[in-house]
């Protein structure tokens, strides 16, 4: 039993892009004792982690009996499930790998935590836009926490976020788990390391986030690759954002409830594209091509009035802001993302000569 002052979280997934935010972020409260990161690396890198005597380290899945057995009960007064198989295209290549990663990693920590009632206050559980969104490719509608699900999803990602978020629910009715489900929309922002983690079997392993993707591609020198012209839309959030949503659902957030973590902003991709040459001064523009026949929900982006009456959470970060610091970011960390991106080459290779082979 740790009864030590001081608190105390676990960050699952913390060595990820937003897990990483996160922890830093955290570690400016001087109320901080002790930050436990469980990561299995398979999207993240664990130079990620900040360098403080603060933080311990687990490389694992918290799907497994050996991690799961490490976290002590009374060890951790909020708990942030940001463990995901990153994301749609991936999980299309291998749902079983997916489900793995994505669910059964939600269902066994609940069910570790369902008889915890002393320490924790909170377990927040990031869930995505994309699950409960609209499957439109015309106006769309700003999406509310309680929008109905439609049963037929475009990813195995999409299914597997929002059967994580059904079994929140259910842990918190049946065994008061005190869950608060974050909804994510397209966040992105400094710390994202293009191909960080292992190879996954797609190009989407490496090209997984269009703003990343976009600004790599932009900074070489190299047109930006629009799919349907551009006109699918999205909800940006800049990560220094979402951190802070996050940290408002852990400490504000009801039991029991779902939060979109939003701008309420939709912004077409052709728009995305065209600040991003702005800010790269990349001269080459942009290169059409057909639209993904998989994505039906085209057109998409949160209402985040919820988060706002309740938790006080508004995000603050214009696009053309969170864009420019991204670039810095970018510029500054050129030598770890060339590095990133060169340990998957010889698989693109490899997956490129199949992919001949099969036309």
């Amino acid at each position: 039993m740790d009864s030590s002052p001081g608190t105390r979280i676990l960050i699952v997934g913390g060595a990820g892009f937003v897990g990483s935010n996160l922890t830093c972020l955290l570690l400016e409260k001087p109320d901080i004792a002790k930050i436990l990161v469980v990561d299995n690396l398979l999207s993240s890198e664990k130079e990620n982690l900040p360098n403080d005597s603060r933080v311990e380290f687990i490389e694992g899945s918290i799907a497994d009996d050996d991690v799961l057995g490490k976290l002590d009960e009374d060890g951790y007064d909020y708990i942030y499930h940001l463990a995901t198989y990153h994301g749609n295209q991936s999980s299309m290549h291998d749902p079983v790998a997916d489900h793995d990663n994505n669910l059964i990693t939600t269902l066994k920590l609940l069910e570790r935590i369902k008889d915890w009632k002393n320490r924790l206050k909170k377990i927040v559980y990031s869930g995505a836009g994309c699950a409960v969104a609209e499957k439109t490719y015309g106006a769309a509608r700003a999406t509310k926490e309680d929008a109905p699900v439609n049963i037929s999803m475009d990813s195995p990602y999409s299914i597997s976020k929002i059967v994580g978020e059904f079994y929140c629910d259910y842990y918190y009715r049946q065994h008061g788990v005190p869950a608060v489900r974050a909804r994510f929309q397209n966040v992105y922002g400094p710390g994202e390391v293009l191909g960080a983690g292992k190879w996954r079997g797609t190009p989407a392993t490496v090209w997984r986030n269009v703003t990343p993707s976009f600004i790599y591609r932009a900074l070489r020198g190299e047109a930006l690759p629009l799919e349907g012209e551009g006109k699918t839309t999205r909800d940006f959030i800049f990560v220094g954002d979402i951190v802070l949503g996050l940290q408002a659902c852990a400490e504000k957030g009801r039991p029991g409830e779902a939060y979109n973590l939003a701008t309420g902003n939709e912004v077409s991709i052709a728009e995305l594209a065209r600040v991003i040459n702005v800010e790269t001064k990349n001269s080459s523009g942009i290169e059409l091509r057909p639209r993904r026949g998989w994505d039906h929900s085209g057109c998409r982006f949160g209402d985040p009035s919820k988060a706002f009456a309740e938790l006080g959470f508004e995000a603050r970060s214009e696009l053309e802001e969170g864009i420019r610091k991204t670039v810095d970011w970018f510029r500054n960390n050129r030598s770890r993302i060339d590095a990133c991106m060169a340990k998957h080459a010889e698989n693109m290779v490899v997956y490129q000569k199949e992919q001949d082979a099969e036309k």
